[in-house]
């Protein structure tokens, strides 16, 4: 029975193969030009369409991940830094760290490339088929401060919760008073061996109580829970976008 290409692309319409609809007619030609068995064009047609909804998926949970911007590991300046242990950062980059819903802290003054490592790791997990949300430290406590005051704290939180990896940027770079450093607490108490934590701060542990309004007791909770299961990359140097004063 000879098919009607109309009806077939309605069909394939339907059911959503955007990939055979496109390719299985110039396929099928190749196919009968070079004798290609039914089964390999059959093949050829269903790999074509899986690696296009691959493509697809990765592209949503970028999408998802709210990057600021993408960065990339091979885009990182290894150069510039005067102290970082290559070797451990490229094997954060296997992402079994979030497979065993622990954390990694990238610990460094500004301009060493913190934020750009953190966000290289979580682009790098989107690729790999894990949910990713990119968020500054402050927002997340205005974002959800504000939550608190139309009564949807709970909802808010659960998209902090949620994906598998959470970017948690520049910490430390303002202070939070009580009742952000109540709520910052929050979420990383939530997510404590249930999805891992990325990081960035620009102060030693020691100085993490002037970050949450000198409260001793919840520094040593945020910081007993992200350390539990956490690894610690330490980063030092001048900051590269001073670089061109250095240079003068």
């Amino acid at each position: 029975m000879k098919t009607d290409p109309t009806t077939l692309d309605s069909h394939l319409e339907t059911l959503r193969l955007p990939f055979i609809k496109e390719h299985c007619q110039t396929l099928a030609t190749a196919a009968a030009k070079n004798s290609i068995a039914h089964f390999d064009y059959l093949a050829q047609l269903i790999e074509g369409e899986a690696a296009l909804r691959a493509d697809r998926a990765v592209a949503r949970r970028i999408q998802a991940a709210r990057f600021p911007v993408i960065k990339t590991l091979d885009t990182f300046r290894w150069d510039w830094p005067k102290k970082i242990n290559r070797l451990q950062i490229q094997d954060l980059f296997r992402l079994q760290f979030v497979h065993d819903k622990a954390n990694v802290i990238f610990l460094g003054t500004v301009g060493l490339g913190k934020t750009h490592l953190a966000t290289a790791l979580g682009h790098a997990a989107c690729q790999q088929g894990i949910s990713v949300l990119f968020a500054n430290a402050i927002d997340v406590v205005n974002t959800l401060s504000a939550a608190q005051l139309k009564g949807n704290l709970k909802t808010e939180l659960r998209r902090y919760t949620t994906p598998s990896l959470v970017v948690l940027d520049e910490v430390g770079y303002l202070p939070i008073d009580q009742h952000g450093a109540d709520l910052l607490f929050q979420v990383i108490s939530a997510r404590y061996e249930r999805g891992s934590i990325v990081l960035t701060t620009n102060k030693a542990f020691k100085q993490w109580p002037s970050i949450f309004n000198g409260d001793s007791t919840i520094t040593s909770a945020v910081l007993d829970r992200l350390l539990h299961h956490g690894e610690v990359a330490v980063i030092e140097g001048p900051s590269y976008r001073m670089k061109d004063r250095h240079e003068t």
